[in-house]
């Protein structure tokens, strides 16, 4: 297949600006580039499918260049959001784009000597070319380019101004300015003719285009790639405690496997197209597989295991997987210290006060609480009484049950708590 003929057939198609001329153009290697706005210290899971689209590219022997938005992430990039961004300070940006940097290295392959096309990947910063533009300078040279008109017919724009309430600040406003001369700058000096995005960046894109041609006489194209949302209408890349993040730091492995392990059997087949380099052969058969026993969960498993491999690596996708089939036997008793160490950094482990557990102890109730498996002493009551938690695989049912040093029995250090069959909790002594 040819590179649109991959994307077509995975679903990753919102829009182009000239098919037909594109395909000609992608005939041969070109040179492309995606933006990703530092606007955290993480990218989360809806940064992947650009990303990795930017890798399809390249395995396919075109040059991708990622732009880790050190001028556009100062600005902030009004599309798809309902109101004005707050500000970074430099010191935060700054950070931010070296987080983000390392994990854009991790998904694209920079080693020309790793690329049997002799096409590494190419990172840089905006900032590099935009710092040394004085505001006059731009506003001559960029802004003339512009019509006011044009640029409140953006859906981006168009919908914040209609919200009298919110509007626009001429600071977001002025993000599609920055965002073409990045197009500009790269088609000028890269050879670049190319740019990828999400659907919400089309205005963005489209902009870009008309300023190189504009400025350089040259024909360049834009892609879109679809925004993704979950089957029954929700956001995607959100979980009951939050963003999914590709930082373990903020979204452990274990959490970033179980994500994808518990996404929705109407979407498990969708997603293995959109998040994963598996072939169509392959997802044809754990398409068949799923369709003749979904309750196998064959196609999760491989969705699962496939991403956290490429954002993780093979061995700390192993060991979340290791960590999911000891927490789901409930068999924490033949766990080594080695994965029990896994299991209590994949939940979150909290070390607690020694002291705490001296004597009488401390009560269970309080504890759950403190482990999050509760937002209440109420609640944990009820499902005490219920017999739904555990201490040490345990049933409690004695709301007046103290967990105690002794407890702290798995390799003499570790408490496990269990809520129900899913939810998890361990503690340690310090």
């Amino acid at each position: 297949m040819s590179i649109l003929e991959e994307l077509q057939w995975r679903g990753l198609i919102a829009d182009c600006t000239d098919t037909a001329e594109l395909t000609k153009k992608l005939s041969t290697p070109t040179t492309l580039y995606c933006g990703f706005d530092p606007t955290a210290d993480s990218l989360h899971v809806g940064s992947l499918v650009p990303l990795l689209a930017l890798r399809r590219f390249q395995l396919l022997g075109h040059h991708p260049i990622a732009i880790a938005g050190g001028a556009t992430g100062s600005i902030g990039d009004p599309s798809g959001k309902t109101a004005e961004r707050q500000l970074l300070t430099s010191e935060i940006l700054d950070h931010n784009i070296a987080s983000v940097k390392v994990q854009l290295a991790k998904l694209l392959e920079f080693d020309a000597a790793k690329t049997p096309n002799n096409n590494p990947a190419r990172l840089v910063d905006n900032a590099s070319w935009t710092k040394g533009v004085s505001f006059l300078d731009f506003l001559r040279d960029i802004g003339k380019h512009f019509s006011v008109n044009q640029m409140v017919a953006k859906e981006s724009v168009r919908a914040r101004m209609e919200d009298r309430e919110v509007g626009i600040s001429y600071t977001e406003f002025s993000y599609m300015l920055l965002q073409a001369f990045d197009f500009m700058v790269l088609a000028r000096e890269q050879n670049c003719e190319l740019q990828i995005g999400g659907s919400d960046q089309w205005g963005n894109i489209t902009a870009g285009i008309e300023l190189t041609r504009k400025k350089l006489g040259k024909q360049v194209f834009g892609l879109t790639l679809p925004l993704i949302t979950n089957s029954d209408g929700s956001k995607f890349g959100k979980s009951v405690e939050g963003a999914i993040w590709l930082d373990p730091k903020r979204t452990s492995t274990y959490e970033f496997l179980q994500f994808w392990i518990n996404v929705d059997d109407r979407d498990v087949v969708r997603y293995l197209k959109y998040f994963t380099f598996l072939s169509q052969e392959e997802i044809e058969l754990l398409e068949k597989q799923h369709t003749e026993n979904p309750g196998a969960r064959v196609a999760h498993k491989a969705l699962a295991k496939a991403v956290t491999v490429l954002v993780h690596g093979k061995l700390a996708a192993e060991e979340a997987i290791r960590v999911t089939e000891i927490l789901f036997s409930g068999d924490l008793f033949n766990a080594s210290e080695r994965e029990f160490e896994i299991i209590a950094e994949a939940l979150k482990n909290k070390g607690v006060d020694k002291s705490k557990f001296a004597g009488e102890g401390y009560p269970l109730i309080d504890l759950l609480v403190d482990a999050g498996l509760f937002t209440s002493k109420g609640n944990a009551r009820k499902d005490v009484e219920g017999r739904g938690v555990s201490v040490n695989d345990y049933p409690v049912t004695n709301l007046q049950h103290k967990v105690m040093l002794k407890d702290f029995c798995f390799h003499k250090k570790y408490v496990w708590l269990r809520k129900g069959k899913k939810k998890h909790a361990v503690f340690t002594v310090k």
